[in-house]
């Protein structure tokens, strides 16, 4: 019997609980995910100060357009002097600088007629016209990054302006990966008759790259049990997963299947999905192991299925309330036609652009141009024997690729 992809990334999530938590300089927090709530240290903006270049004013000195007040002095952004406002009187200010004291208005620079020693204004303006007030952002003790958050670049910056120089945060995965089978060669190598190139160990490297996680370890073994096996036993770089392609089907020389079997820790099964339906999941050593299969599109197809959410878990990114979500689906409408098979989940490789997705010619799980052009997978249910022209699917967004609104 069959497992349902639900099913089977269920199982594969099981394997995670988050990694151990590190706190590191927020300069190198990006990518990862907050451990605990980060609180600011400074009120954001820590000072009054002026939202544009202009004139700081009381409000009540300037009660219609055309009054003409004395210029006292000028505030550059950075200026550091604590400056008081007499009444009737204005001073020149740069965005960003301090207000003075008793200033509770800026009247901007095109509002005036520019005036150094005097100026005369063309609007009257409110109380709090331009001004940002201390801590109208944030304040010191607000809670600003909450446990669970991925840092961005935006998350970086609101973190840095807070105060706040170091985060906790969940340690990187490290991910051993391994390709399989004696029909491979490496990479700048011109095959023989019966050899292929292995695409699996370079492109399986990149996506966990891409997904934000550490490669420890990139490299091939041929169909001999007790390389497999010693690799296995004791995986480079104190891996946190090992991710295999190739050798989990049902031939007589997949040896990692044979392997791991013979472990007893990790599960072979069939998955209702095309392509990608024979997988193996479970532990080798005390570390998870996802066995991919070996045809590079369905090796590709299974990563974002499946070994995408699992780094995400162990990322230390909180659990999804759905398929969809866990591995970041949206929605849009079929361009066009096209034929799926029922029974099975299909992943067909799309190019969505304007809201609408159009299949990639060669679907075949040997088959890599489509690849090349696809930026995402639509998800076709079990139940559909055909995708009709503007019937809604899901789509997972492919690592590194552009999915156009």
């Amino acid at each position: 019997m069959m497992r349902s992809v639900e099913e089977h990334l269920a199982a594969v999530l099981s394997l995670a609980t988050p990694l151990p938590v590190e706190t590191v300089p927020v300069s190198e927090a990006r990518g990862r995910v907050v451990a605990a709530s980060a609180v600011a240290v400074l009120d954001l903006p820590s000072f009054d100060n002026s939202a544009m270049d202009g004139y700081a004013v009381r409000a009540a000195d300037v009660p219609a357009a055309g009054v003409r007040v004395a210029v006292v002095d000028d505030i550059a952004a950075g200026d550091t002097r604590r400056l008081s406002l007499p009444p009737g009187g204005a001073m020149r200010i740069m965005t960003g600088a301090p207000l003075p004291e008793g200033a509770d208005a800026i009247v901007p620079v095109e509002a005036s007629d520019g005036g150094t020693t005097t100026v005369a204004f063309t609007e009257v303006p409110g109380v709090g016209q331009h001004v940002r007030w201390v801590g109208e952002d944030v304040r010191a003790g607000d809670e600003v990054v909450s446990a669970g958050v991925s840092v961005t670049p935006g998350v970086v910056a609101l973190l840095a302006a807070a105060g706040i120089a170091e985060v906790a945060v969940h340690r990187r995965p490290r991910v051993a990966v391994f390709s399989t089978g004696d029909e491979l060669v490496p990479l700048g190598t011109t095959p023989g008759f019966g050899q292929i190139v292995d695409s699996n160990q370079v492109m399986l490297g990149e996506l966990v790259r891409a997904a934000g996680a550490e490669l420890v370890h990139s490299g091939h073994l041929p169909d001999d049990p007790d390389l497999v096996r010693a690799a296995f036993a004791d995986p480079p770089g104190d891996a946190d997963l090992v991710l295999t392609s190739g050798g989990v089907s049902m031939g007589a020389h997949d040896v990692v299947k044979e392997v791991l079997l013979a472990a007893g820790t990790v599960d072979f099964v069939k998955v209702a999905m095309r392509p990608g339906m024979p997988q193996g999941a479970g532990h080798i050593g005390g570390r998870p192991i996802v066995t991919l299969p070996g045809n590079p599109v369905s090796s590709f197809v299974s990563f974002h299925v499946f070994v995408l959410p699992l780094l995400r878990r162990l990322a230390g990114q909180p659990a999804a309330a759905s398929l969809g979500e866990e591995v970041g689906a949206g929605v849009v409408e079929a361009a066009v036609a096209w034929r799926s098979v029922q029974g099975k989940v299909e992943f067909t490789r799309v190019r969505v652009a304007g809201g609408a997705a159009t299949p990639m010619t060669g679907q075949g799980s040997h088959m890599l141009g489509a690849l090349g052009a696809a930026n995402a997978l639509a998800v076709v249910p079990p139940a559909c024997a055909a995708v009709e022209v503007g019937q809604r699917l899901s789509v997972i967004r492919l690592l590194g690729s552009e999915v156009g609104s």
